[in-house]
């Protein structure tokens, strides 16, 4: 099995920070996490808010959970809010189904990991998490 390296989860991050300045959106953060939900790299804009890291980081574990980019899990939470509202429980509190984190697949579509963002709209956390993981030259989902 194919695992997301450090180098590859830092290309990652830092394309998607590139991004995000390219664009003008606010400070972000960014997190990406390995397949098993932990931590490869966080990184925090100057000026994101103390609670950016834990935001992304919520968004991608969530992803990486359900196997599915946090946009869809937003939607599912829409139509079944009570098993939503159990699975955050359950996750202590980790489990955050907002748009803004995307799974990060190989080129055969097996789950390397994910990638989270958090200071813009959901839409932009998203567009510049995509924008890491094809920097990568990765696939995302």
């Amino acid at each position: 099995m194919t695992t997301l390296t450090l180098l590859q989860a830092r290309t990652i991050a830092d394309a998607a920070l590139a991004a995000a300045r390219q664009a003008g959106y606010p400070p972000m953060a960014v997190v990406v996490l390995d397949a098993s939900g932990h931590l490869k790299v966080a990184l925090r804009e100057d000026g994101a808010s103390m609670f950016r890291v834990d935001v992304a980081t919520g968004k991608t574990w969530a992803a990486i959970g359900m196997g599915a980019a946090s946009r869809v899990l937003a939607q599912r939470a829409k139509d079944n809010p009570n098993f939503f509202v159990t699975l955050a429980a359950t996750a202590k509190g980790r489990f955050l189904p907002q748009t803004g984190a995307v799974l990060i697949k190989d080129g055969a579509g097996a789950v390397l990991g994910g990638v989270g963002a958090s200071g813009g709209t959901g839409d932009e956390d998203e567009a510049i998490c995509i924008a890491g993981v094809q920097a990568a030259g990765l696939a995302n989902g």
